[in-house]
């Protein structure tokens, strides 16, 4: 039902809907946090990026692997998700986060910052998306990673054939791919 009423109301996903993506089923089972910024190539001193932090669960996983030398920035066009980030920070008293409110399709850093750039059920919600894959490729370092994760049971989820057609469309070549239909990984690089 969900994925019908996405496929014609387009967007973001609201604040409200929050904690159905961010749920205890996904974080042990399908998608656990640490786990995650492995499979995502996260290494300490690193330079991430994420787009459509959600909640900040993954953000904060991510920051506590790059540890104290590295840094990750959040952006999330949802001022409210910015928010929610922002207090998780917070609470768990981490402080190598910079999260802030931009447009996929405008990212406020200078070409070459990041060593990764990652999303997590977020590529089916960006419009234009290969317009946003250029502006990924601009802020990407040149020996960088592009990282995608998507789930099957995410109403915006675009299959891995569509995501590697945009990426390779846009100068990037796929690296590797981790899973299956239901749940995968893609890594790109710089072509």
């Amino acid at each position: 039902m969900m994925k019908i009423v996405r496929h014609f109301f387009k967007g973001p996903m609201p604040e409200f809907m929050a904690g159905l993506i961010d749920n205890p089923w996904r974080r042990r089972i399908i998608q656990p946090p640490d786990k995650t910024a492995i499979r995502h190539g996260i290494m300490p001193g690193m330079t991430v990026l994420e787009i459509g932090p959600g909640t900040g669960t993954y953000t904060i996983a991510s920051a506590r692997r790059v540890g104290d030398h590295g840094r990750v920035m959040a952006i999330d066009i949802e001022p409210k998700m910015i928010e929610r980030v922002q207090k998780k920070m917070a609470q768990e008293e981490v402080n190598n986060i910079e999260a802030q409110v931009a447009n996929a399709h405008d990212i406020p850093y200078e070409d070459g910052t990041f060593d990764v750039i990652y999303m997590i059920t977020v590529m089916g919600e960006i419009p234009s998306p290969e317009r946003a894959l250029r502006e990924f490729h601009r802020v990407l370092s040149s020996n960088g990673t592009v990282v995608f994760s998507e789930l099957f049971p995410d109403p915006d989820y675009p299959r891995a054939s569509t995501l590697i057609r945009w990426a390779t469309g846009t100068g990037f070549k796929l690296k590797q791919k981790i899973g299956n239909f239901f749940y995968y990984t893609l890594i790109f690089e710089k072509d």
